[in-house]
């Protein structure tokens, strides 16, 4: 226990003795084991948010698109040859497919710009088109006034509901619900204000968006143009027999042979968990090499420091081993 007390006051000694070199010594420990906590926690974050935004798509829920989701090099290029989703392939999943409870044209175009009669927002909102169906399909909730019916929709109303980001930036500390709001120079009036939904993988925030009915939507962006399509099953049991009811269908309505692979894209839950997968085992073997380098480095100063320590003490340790009964007592 002696020996014990002997070794660390000597070892305290020797820090407060050398501040600086212990100061280097302990940023050495500090940055390889914060760089590992930082990686591993940056991943997990990445994962939860994902696995929120799916949720937040709606039960029984996957969706028909002309794009691939996924990540790294993809041929944009060839996939822009594939042939338009329009509303009439809509119309046509719902009559056909038994196993459909809804289908929900989106559209949508980012970076614009609202204004009021005194604030306006930066050209960051994004602009959805839709139709009353979204509400089913999304599963977003309308926190006060009401969604555009169908109506507006059919006749192309100029209503809008907004996110609660837009709202606070447009009426900060107001009722937005029944004022008005230019968009390009045209007048919308707010309707709805939906529940906070946050970001899309930490980026794009769901609350700076404002929703459309489809036919108002189309005024602005034209007609003939793509649309993502989401799909509710009627319910858990019919979910995979939806799927192969619409694919089968869209495949008749672009005159697809049965040796041609499908040229759309379904993706459920699933399938986007895969692609993010993926994403995520590459940011994990980087996340992997910079926390060995972070280590390596920082153990070469740690080691630096030590052979210096030791270096500057080797006549002590001389004179400690000569006059000890044995190198253990020195």
């Amino acid at each position: 226990m002696r020996a014990f007390l002997d070794n660390l006051r000597l070892a305290l000694g020797t820090f407060l003795g050398n501040p600086l070199r212990s100061l280097l010594t302990l940023v050495g420990i500090v940055i390889g084991v914060a760089t590992v906590i930082t990686m591993m926690a940056l991943i997990e974050g990445l994962r939860e948010q994902v696995n929120k935004n799916l949720g937040s798509l709606g039960a029984h829920t996957f969706e028909v698109t002309k794009w691939p989701t996924g990540f790294g090099r993809i041929n944009w290029a060839k996939y822009a040859k594939r042939k338009d989703l329009l509303g009439d392939d809509v119309r046509a999943i719902v009559e056909s497919c038994p196993s459909v409870s809804a289908a929900t044209p989106l559209a949508q175009e980012w970076g614009k710009k609202l204004t009021t009669a005194f604030r306006e927002t930066p050209p960051s909102v994004s602009v959805l088109g839709t139709e009353p169906t979204y509400l089913e399909t999304s599963g977003v909730v309308v926190a006060t006034g009401r969604f555009f019916n169908e109506t507006e929709t059919l006749d192309g109303r100029p209503v809008m509901v907004i996110g609660v980001d837009l709202a606070d930036t447009l009426f900060p500390g107001m009722n937005p619900v029944g004022s008005e709001v230019r968009l390009q120079g045209r007048p919308f009036q707010v309707i709805g204000v939906l529940q906070k939904r946050g970001s899309v993988m930490g980026m794009a925030s769901q609350d700076n968006q404002a929703i459309l009915p489809m036919r108002a939507f189309q005024q602005f962006y034209g007609k003939n143009r793509s649309v993502e399509i989401d799909i509710q099953a009627r319910d858990g049991a019919s979910f995979q027999k939806a799927q192969d009811e619409v694919v089968n269908l869209m495949r008749r309505r672009r005159g697809l042979t049965p040796q041609e692979p499908n040229d759309f894209e379904l993706h459920t839950n699933e399938s986007m968990t895969a692609s993010f997968n993926e994403l995520s085992q590459v940011i994990a073997l980087a996340g992997v090499g910079v926390c060995l380098l972070s280590l390596v480095v920082g153990g070469i100063g740690i080691l630096n420091i030590m052979l210096m320590s030791v270096t500057e003490r080797t006549r002590e340790i001389g004179c400690l081993l000569y006059t000890s009964p044995s190198p253990r007592d020195a």
